[in-house]
């Protein structure tokens, strides 16, 4: 029979790997930093700035002494993290340049069978032009290029042919982002923008190898599909066929997880998952991105710790259930509620709309006084000088969406 993880000790495990057990405290520049980032993975990157960027967010919830400029030197200036794709636009080690090459490739030939009917004809005829302009005259934005074209307003799906040229190079890697002014990309030359030493590729044969190893330690356990969806490197069948060479060499071993109904799921994990000491972790609540790497998988999220999220950002607002950006709260090793909170910081207030428990957890004074510590540090974090707490913020729990 295989091992049971029991689901306090699959949450927690889980939460250990995220950097999520631990108080949100110590350094956050410079190598430790870039430490942090290498033990959760990535940080994705997102412009919605109700209260903080995405990947600002995702760091200050695990060292409060983060501040973006921080951040921004790693990718800038000492350029040991770089930007690409991994299920959406992430911050990752440069180290990885050399795996990303096999997806570069495997981009373009995904990219020419959609992009012909998604966007504008005329893209192709752009990419000289470009590469040769960014070779004489350094790095451009989208701003800068493309005068003259026709630009539409349907969303991203309508981009110039210019525009569409640079996010084609950038994906399949013959440029980079140097740095972004504002939230704006600016684009270089791979070869200026990336070191030498992390532009060889890695050997295409130890690419599967690479991604699954890595997924399954930064998730702990998981599925195949789990383990190829983490970094979305290799296809679900190569992560399939690398599961079973593993398990039978003996590498790694079959295990049942328990979820937060009782309900048990069959994942994969290394034996030494069974040896891990884990610490009690911290009581402190914390607010999280909804992009946190701990909660891009929501089916998994949901299994784990019984929490059913979506972001309404894309719903109209009269179908929306909680709002348009909601945070969810962390406690120990729990998800107790999810809040809609945004910063006016030209008043100088980070406001709190709502706040929902989930079933069975109530705002009692302990609660509420770290839900207010917590959103005192917050509203250092997103520049303003108080929390305002309009009437009913306080709300009852909802019941579960039918959709």
């Amino acid at each position: 029979m295989p091992e049971l993880i029991p689901n306090l000790r699959a949450r927690r495990l889980f939460l250990h790997r995220h950097a999520l057990s631990e108080a949100p405290v110590g350094p956050a520049s410079g190598q430790a930093l870039h430490d942090l980032i290498e033990r959760i993975g990535f940080v994705q990157v997102d412009s919605i700035n109700t209260v903080a960027r995405a990947h600002d967010m995702i760091l200050w919830s695990r060292r409060q002494s983060f501040r973006p400029p921080a951040l921004k030197r790693l990718l800038e200036r000492d350029r040991s993290l770089w930007e690409h794709w991994t299920h959406d636009a992430s911050i990752l080690p440069v180290r990885l340049h050399g795996v990303w090459q096999h997806r570069f490739r495997r981009d373009e030939e995904r990219l020419h069978r959609n992009w012909k009917s998604w966007f504008r004809n005329g893209y192709e005829a752009q990419f000289d032009s470009i590469l040769n302009r960014i070779a004489r005259d350094g790095p451009v934005g989208t701003a800068d290029v493309g005068i003259g074209e026709v630009r539409g307003r349907g969303g991203w799906w309508d981009w110039h042919p210019s525009k569409t040229a640079l996010e084609w190079l950038w994906r399949t890697g013959r440029l980079a982002i140097t740095r972004r002014d504002g939230f704006a990309k600016i684009y270089d030359l791979t070869e200026r923008v990336i070191p030498e030493i992390h532009r060889a590729p890695v050997p295409e044969a130890e690419v599967c190898d690479w991604a699954c190893r890595s997924a399954l330690r930064h998730l702990g356990f998981g599925t195949s599909g789990e383990i190829a969806a983490y970094w979305k490197a290799v296809s679900p069948e190569a992560a399939k066929a690398w599961c079973r060479e593993a398990l039978d060499r003996g590498e790694i071993i079959g295990v049942e997880v328990e979820g937060a109904q009782g309900q048990r799921r069959k994942a994969l994990a290394f034996p030494d998952i069974l040896e891990d000491v884990l610490a009690e972790p911290t009581p402190r609540l914390r607010i999280l991105s909804p992009f946190d790497p701990a909660l891009r998988d929501r089916e998994r999220a949901e299994f784990l710790f019984g929490f059913h999220y979506r972001i309404e950002v894309f719903v109209p607002e009269p179908k929306r259930v909680w709002g348009y950006y909601v945070f969810p709260v962390l406690e120990g090793d729990r998800l107790v509620g999810r809040i809609d909170v945004k910063a006016f910081r030209d008043a100088g207030a980070l406001r709190v709309k709502a706040f929902w428990p989930e079933a069975g957890v109530t705002l009692t004074r302990a609660r509420r006084a770290k839900l207010e510590a917590e959103l005192d540090r917050l509203a250092l974090f997103a520049g303003c000088e108080r929390v305002e707490f309009p009437d009913g913020w306080e709300r009852e729990t909802l019941m579960r969406p039918s959709v």
